[in-house]
């Protein structure tokens, strides 16, 4: 089965330190380790994107996300808890985390990600990986494989199989800020 398949070879290339081009629960991502850091790197060079721009990271639940930042304000476990679509939430203070992840004012951005491929892919690799839009930095984004730019594709180590014919299209998830107050601040809708 591709699903299974694609599970295993994308495991031997984030533990190898390569790049993966895949289907999450919003749009296609570009993924690698979240905390290594020539991995990170990679992904900066692929995407032509200034390093100093955090990148997104994807989690299998709030235990994951426990281990990455520091001081979960309260409300998030309401949030996560309640929330049915994805929801991107920029973390106050991120740790354990390659340069290039967290901005420069130590804030991360996660989604806890319920997708079915993506679940199973962090669980098994017990780490968080990254996730940034499968296109070059200033683009749009794609809203499926099709609109993803043969570079983009060829620059991968691993391009998974599963989805690939999904011709539905799809968006970038919500956005918000969570300060350590618990306020929250809409950044993207």
């Amino acid at each position: 089965m591709i699903f299974n398949e694609d599970i295993r070879d994308s495991l031997i290339v984030l533990k190898n330190g390569g790049i993966i081009l895949y289907p999450t629960d919003t749009i296609w991502g570009i993924g690698c380790d979240a905390t290594n850091p020539a991995a990170v790197e990679k992904i900066f060079k692929i995407k032509s994107r200034s390093d100093n721009k955090s990148l997104l990271i994807l989690a299998d639940g709030i235990q994951m996300v426990e281990r990455y930042v520091t001081d979960i304000p309260d409300i998030v476990y309401e949030l996560t808890s309640v929330s049915d679509d994805p929801l991107t939430i920029i973390y106050p203070s991120g740790k354990n985390l390659a340069p290039g992840v967290c901005n420069e004012d130590g804030s991360v951005g996660i989604r806890i990600c319920h997708d079915e491929f993506c679940s199973e892919l962090i669980s098994r690799f017990r780490k968080p990986i990254v996730s940034t839009s499968a296109n070059f930095s200033g683009r749009p984004s794609p809203d499926n494989f099709a609109g993803i730019e043969p570079s983009v594709i060829n620059s991968a180590d691993y391009v998974v199989k599963y989805r690939q014919n999904d011709r539905q299209k799809h968006s970038a998830s919500p956005v918000i800020k969570i300060g350590q107050n618990g306020t929250i601040k809409i950044i993207r809708k």
